[in-house]
């Protein structure tokens, strides 16, 4: 099983889906408010919003 893994998030602020990468290296913002989703940490990114789903 390959290690790589998108996660589609639900903003919890404006409940916009969006889909990215769950070991992002930079902040990941909604497309529509501008809401932190994901922060980076070096490794797995912390995650601020609902994932939805694992593709």
């Amino acid at each position: 099983m390959a290690e790589s893994r998108f996660l589609e998030l639900k903003c919890p602020r404006c409940s916009n889906p969006q889909i990215t990468y769950y070991k992002a290296t930079i902040k990941v913002k909604c497309t529509e408010c501008n809401k932190l989703l994901i922060k980076p940490t070096g490794g797995k990114a912390k995650i601020k919003a609902q994932i939805k789903n694992i593709i």
